[in-house]
């Protein structure tokens, strides 16, 4: 947020100039990107069929819209980040173009019209023009900058972590010009020889000094990264050099906060901070996205699987008496009460008190043993999907009990119920699956649910999804 807006003459006329390189690069990279998704299509159409039919047309448009949308979204044409990174995160956009269009291929049931060498020579070669066409227009995006930018002196008020971390950021961002020279320290207390050698660069003084400092080495720009106990001198602080023709930007420490899923927008001109927020309510077009995956999938998972699933039923009824299915009260979105729904893998007891199962549990029949190892006993929780209730993946839903119990004693722990429960999830990939016996496994898996709920995206679902087989290689789950 920047609290003072200083232009200081030919310095501020070149950055508006780089602004509208920026600008223009982002327009030629995407006009360029649209091209060759559109033109690659209509080539190999061409030269398989020897013209392009109106379906093809069709999915042209379609996938122009796709690319329109998702690109953006993924941050594609962000300049900030290497090569390797940057392709990755082209990979994965032009992946979840492909994926949407097939899932529409699916549903309009239009697939058959289409020819599968065109496709896969489309999905392959489409990507890999995009990543030549990257890397050409940002070597050339490169080149501009140089001649239209130049370094701007700076100087960070600050030297606790959030000060650290962004002169870390700032330094190995190539594309930005801020020049960073080192730390002012804030705080009355004078800081230990070893804190000022953990500093990346040298510490130039103090606050009361900074007029001085700005005026020895030429500062046009000054980040303010203080903690929150020390956000009054900011006001103080923008009054006292606006006389000194430098920009004063102000990083809040909302890092310093217990976040869930931050965002930062502006609404009516006024700038906001979301330090809580579900990614249910606040990414509204990737949900819908979800949710169609889900049911999708969930679908296509039912039919598969009824052979397995008619069979363990049989089992279950011929080993001990009681229904085949199991329905229990766990928390789901927002907290609210759903049935979820699970293969029975115990004897017929008294639920009073929910007692999660732990190894050589004499409730636990023999088939029940195979199914809980094996996971088979979630596999009715695809209608869970179905209904709504449930994602296939998210946070796992604990009994009503273990919300309970867990409420005061791990920090954040209700917060998991800010998205949809899942069949599975990141913490179930990353080896916190089954029996949380002690207070540390029960904190660590809450850790990972809160790590996807901040990090939620459609390409990490389909990477949990595609590791979940082999987590379920795990032999100790009961």
């Amino acid at each position: 947020m920047n609290i003072s807006v200083t232009p200081y003459g030919s310095v501020a006329r070149k950055r508006r100039l780089l602004n509208n390189h920026e600008s223009l690069a982002f327009w030629v990279q995407h006009l360029a990107d649209l091209i060759i998704v559109c033109g690659s299509l209509f080539l190999f159409t061409f030269i398989k069929l020897g013209d392009v039919p109106p379906s093809y047309r069709l999915l042209g448009v379609v996938a122009i819209l796709c690319v329109w949308i998702i690109y953006r979204r993924r941050g594609v044409y962000r300049q900030s980040h290497g090569f390797y990174k940057r392709s990755f995160r082209l990979f994965t956009a032009w992946f979840q173009v492909l994926l949407l269009l097939a899932l529409v291929g699916f549903v309009t049931k239009s697939g058959e019209a289409f020819s599968r060498e065109v496709l896969i020579e489309w999905a392959v070669v489409g990507y890999i023009l995009q990543l030549i066409s990257m890397t050409v227009l940002s070597a050339l995006y490169k080149h501009y900058k140089v001649m239209f930018s130049r370094e701007i002196p700076t100087l960070v008020l600050g030297t606790g972590d959030l000060a650290i971390n962004l002169v870390n950021n700032l330094n190995s961002n190539r594309w930005l010009p801020d020049r960073v020279l080192g730390f002012v320290h804030s705080d009355d207390n004078p800081l230990q020889d070893d804190e000022v050698l953990d500093l990346p660069l040298p510490l130039l003084g103090r606050a009361e000094g900074l007029r001085e400092l700005i005026q020895d080495y030429n500062v046009r720009r000054i980040y303010v990264a203080l903690p929150v106990a020390e956000s009054e001198i900011i006001e103080a602080l923008h009054i006292d050099l606006l006389d000194m023709n430098v920009d004063v930007i102000w990083v809040p420490d909302i890092f310093g906060l217990s976040l869930l899923n931050h965002s930062i927008r502006e609404v009516a001109g006024m700038p906001l901070i979301s330090l809580n927020e579900s990614p249910m309510t606040s990414r509204r077009s990737h949900i819908v996205l979800k949710n169609t995956m889900d049911k999708i999938l969930a679908t296509l998972a039912l039919i598969a699987f009824s052979p397995l699933m008619l069979a363990i039923a049989i089992m279950i009824k011929r080993e001990s008496e009681g229904p085949v299915f199991f329905k229990q009260d766990r928390h789901g979105w927002d907290g609210k009460i759903i049935k979820v729904w699970k293969f029975r893998s115990m004897k017929v007891h008294d639920d009073a008190e929910v007692k999660q199962a732990t190894k050589g549990d004499s409730r636990i029949t023999e088939i029940g043993a195979f199914i809980r190892r094996t996971s088979i006993d979630e596999l009715p929780q695809f209608i869970n999907v179905l209904q709504g209730t449930m994602s296939l993946v998210g946070p796992r839903p604990h009994a009503v009990a273990h919300n309970d119990y867990y409420s005061d004693k791990v920090n954040a722990y209700l917060s998991r119920h800010r998205i949809k429960p899942g069949i599975t999830g990141l913490a179930q990939i990353s080896g916190f699956r089954g029996e949380t016996e002690t207070l540390d496994k029960m904190e660590k898996r809450v850790e990972y649910d809160l790590a996807y709920i901040n990090n939620w995206s459609l390409s990490l679902d389909l990477k949990i999804l595609i590791k979940t087989p082999i987590s379920l290689l795990a032999k100790d789950i009961y």
